[in-house]
């Protein structure tokens, strides 16, 4: 009788590309993974005979499936399976730990930006007493709730260049369906210059062929703005 020897598991860089967990994921999106594919994304290799899919499938069966009981596992008990080690536990406890921790921390209200006031007070911190021109731009979300601040470019005393293209690919890259345009005049005039009315029509046509609107431009000074939309010259 010929000797049994084990069985080689294929390794997960031979699998088709929509089975390997860190492409799935990547194609598919992280909804996409089951629990022990995810898992096995954190232990990162398998050994001579499983793939990190296998050994994490493994993983997860002895802790009958239930993430909540493997959750409550210590460093060495998770070493007692074959192929988990003192750095795979550790990494596999502190992603439980980074779980626990935002399910404790209370999700921030936010309140929609309503209103050129809303989005002056908003940008203070940002924008006051400042010697220098500076570009902003506020990314909303469909319900006006911004979903980050971000400084487009720094300037002179009395002028900012502005590429259009770094506008919105903060813009789609943070999937804003509207964005307001902010700049400070140090020297405290309100008014718009020619280039400042120039630089927004170009911004709002693009805004257009992309699907996101411009929804203002402020000019900000430290006792008051003015509001491109307020004024109706957006």
């Amino acid at each position: 009788m010929f000797p049994e020897y084990p069985i080689k598991r294929p390794v997960i860089l031979q699998w088709a590309e929509d089975d390997r967990p860190r492409e799935k994921l990547l194609l598919k999106g992280r909804h996409a993974l089951s629990d022990a594919e995810l898992i096995a994304i954190l232990i990162g290799t398998g050994t001579h005979s499983e793939t990190a899919v296998d050994l994490a499938n493994r993983l997860f069966a002895d802790s009958s499936h239930d993430l909540n009981k493997l959750a409550r596992v210590g460093v060495k008990e998770l070493c007692k399976t074959k192929g988990i080690g003192p750095a795979k536990a550790v990494t596999i406890l502190a992603a439980f730990e980074l779980g626990r921790r935002r399910n404790d921390q209370e999700t921030p209200i936010r309140q929609a930006l309503i209103g050129s006031n809303a989005v002056y007070q908003h940008m203070k911190p940002e924008l006051l007493d400042l010697a220098v021109e500076q570009f902003w731009i506020l990314l909303l979300d469909q319900a006006l709730h911004p979903i980050r601040k971000v400084k487009i470019s720094d300037g002179g005393i009395a002028q900012v260049l502005v590429d259009i293209r770094i506008v919105f690919k903060e813009a789609l890259e943070n999937m804003a369906t509207s964005i307001i345009l902010l700049h400070n005049h140090p020297s405290g005039k309100l008014q718009p210059s020619q280039e400042d009315h120039s630089l927004t029509k170009k911004i709002v046509q693009a805004g257009q062929l992309l699907q996101i609107r411009v929804l203002d431009h402020l000019i900000f000074t430290n006792n008051g703005y003015y509001s491109f939309s307020d004024e109706g010259t957006l």
